[in-house]
């Protein structure tokens, strides 16, 4: 069954929030809890599933910026198992950041079974079964609000932010319990949006790539 990506809710000190954006009235859900920050990769949102891919509208429609990633499902869609669905980033086309030095133009960043998130440490043995890229992990342990607030002092220019979720398991109708994001402010700088912009590529680094991870 296809369901879309849920909204991820910013921390209370992200300042790339818009008017309809949600955000946590307090950090206590992760309190004592063992997190993983990663960076959030200036891409789409897209689902591959055994049977389906998407982007995090169900309805999404052809682009050409959709090419590469329904090829690499074609590919991939076998080794997936039923009700399994991966999640992550389509980076084939430049947003907002253009990437200059990818090992793959799809960074997993979370994996469902039907309802079920997997937990950070059983995403990284599936992405290592199945070649898969995942998203580059800034911080790995106990919640310390004073360390990941100085994480966001210490992006570079060209980050988009990152993102913090439980390092266990946890259901989707918890999904705003386990997980969060920091967007720096200005983010965005061009007023149209990049699906009508004028097509431009990511760029690959050919020497750093792995067998699968094209």
């Amino acid at each position: 069954m296809k369901l879309k990506y849920p909204r991820t809710p910013h921390l209370l000190f992200s300042p790339g929030r818009t008017d309809d954006d949600k955000t946590l009235k307090s950090h206590d859900q992760f309190e004592g809890k063992n997190v993983v920050v990663t960076m959030k990769m200036d891409g789409e949102n897209f689902t591959l599933a055994r049977d389906y891919c998407h982007a995090r509208s169900l309805d999404s429609k052809d682009h050409w910026s959709r090419s590469w990633i329904k090829k690499f499902h074609a590919v991939l869609s076998h080794d997936i198992p039923e009700g399994v669905r991966l999640c992550g980033e389509n980076l084939y086309a430049k947003h907002s950041i253009k990437y200059e030095n990818l090992t793959s133009y799809f960074y997993l960043f979370n994996i469902w079974y039907h309802d079920r998130c997997y937990s950070w440490d059983e995403t990284l043995e599936i992405a290592e079964i199945l070649g898969l890229e995942v998203v580059p992990v800034l911080y790995d342990g106990i919640w310390n609000e004073d360390l990941i607030v100085s994480l966001s002092k210490n992006l570079a220019k060209d980050d988009e932010g990152f993102v913090v979720r439980n390092k266990d398991t946890f259901m989707l109708e918890d999904f705003q319990k386990n997980v969060a994001k920091y967007v720096r402010k200005n983010h965005v700088q061009t007023d149209s949006h990049w699906m009508f912009a004028e097509p431009e590529k990511n760029l690959l680094n050919w020497s750093k790539m792995n067998v699968v991870g094209f």
